[in-house]
């Protein structure tokens, strides 16, 4: 549109020298044409004549100024040449199928990459169950736009999916899993203890059910349905009890997890990285408290592995859980300006361990 009323305004600034001064237009006009062949000409001498559109708007301009019998001998290129020129320029003018805007508006970029992401963290998800979410978060697309879009990234159809990752396999599995494990503990005296330790894979939860100095069958039962009521409605998302093939356990207890639709898996003999979560945490006690501290008898033995489990389970953060505790929800608010808060310490077991928060 602009070049078309730029090449009319010039056409009638022309045109109006033409009706004023009939006999000199002519002259002036083939003058102009001259002129510009010869600035193109200059241009053009390092290489072949070529003219660009403002040669092409100009020559067809002057084109109507100038009789056709002496385009010949005026203009350097022959008269089809300017014809052809005025007919591309005709056909552009009334040409909008570059202006028109056909089908459907191009897909967000966004749109686009939450697609992709959808489909690459549920595999078995095809595409129209991909729209079927898009559509709760209110993004409405049509099912063709995301079947292309995960054609073109090269995801196949869901069914021929490649399977689960080994660490979305295992992360998936460990919701359900609840290991049990025995540990023993050196008192001031020499005396030996055992202690029973649950840990629940999914949430990192720490159990520590009870310490004796003769962990027999009926001992180890009954701290199994201590664990059992104390756990209560969570005890409905376990699906496996892992343990190691040690006689303290028994078919008894065994009984007690099957009652709550739990199938026990033992470890194979003599292989404790079958039950390497629990072989962890027992470390970690040690290490942060066992070893720096003389136990007396089963009462400190107690006091002291109750206060670490709930310093494990409420304030010690994970990184299997992004640096959130096994009790916690959710991440603590951003803190603002450091130095307007108080910093305060709480000292555990007398200052072997400190928990730290800011005042209120």
């Amino acid at each position: 549109m602009t070049v078309s009323l730029l090449y009319k305004a010039t056409w009638k600034l022309l045109s109006a020298a033409s009706v004023l001064l009939r006999g000199e237009v002519e002259k002036d006009a083939e003058l102009l044409e001259l002129r510009h062949e010869n600035t193109v000409l200059r241009r053009q001498l390092a290489g072949p004549v070529h003219y660009e559109p403002a040669d092409r708007f100009w020559f067809a301009t002057l084109s109507r100024l100038i009789p056709r019998s002496r385009w010949r001998e005026v203009f350097p290129v022959t008269p089809g040449t300017v014809l052809g020129w005025h007919r591309r320029f005709i056909a552009w003018k009334w040409d909008y199928t570059a202006r028109r805007r056909t089908g459907r508006p191009r897909t967000p970029a966004a749109i686009k990459t939450l697609v992709l992401r959808l489909a690459a963290e549920n595999p078995r998800w095809g595409h129209r169950r991909i729209q079927g979410e898009l559509a709760r978060l209110g993004h409405r697309i049509a099912a063709s736009t995301v079947w292309k879009i995960v054609n073109a990234a090269g995801i196949g159809p869901a069914p021929r999916r490649s399977g689960p990752t080994w660490r979305e396999f295992l992360t998936a599995q460990a919701e359900g899993i609840i290991a049990a494990d025995f540990f023993h503990i050196d008192t001031a005296l020499g005396r030996r203890l055992y202690a029973l330790v649950f840990l629940e894979h999914g949430t990192r939860r720490l159990h520590i059910t009870g310490v004796t100095t003769h962990p027999t069958q009926a001992w180890t039962v009954q701290q199994a349905r201590n664990l059992a009521a104390d756990l209560g409605t969570p005890m409905e998302s376990l699906r496996f009890l892992l343990r190691d093939r040690d006689g303290k356990y028994g078919k008894t207890f065994d009984t007690v997890f099957q009652a709550e639709g739990l199938r026990v898996i033992k470890s194979a003999p003599q292989a404790p990285r079958m039950n390497a979560h629990c072989e962890r945490i027992i470390g970690s006690i040690r290490r942060e408290i066992l070893d720096r501290v003389l136990i007396i008898g089963e009462d400190h033995a107690r006091q002291v592995l109750a206060a670490y489990r709930m310093h494990y389970n409420t304030h010690r953060p994970h990184q299997s859980r992004n640096q959130l505790p096994p009790e916690a929800e959710a991440q603590p608010a951003t803190a603002g300006d450091l130095g307007a808060r108080r910093l305060l310490r709480t000292r555990i077991i007398g200052g072997l361990i400190n928990e730290y928060r800011y005042a209120a």
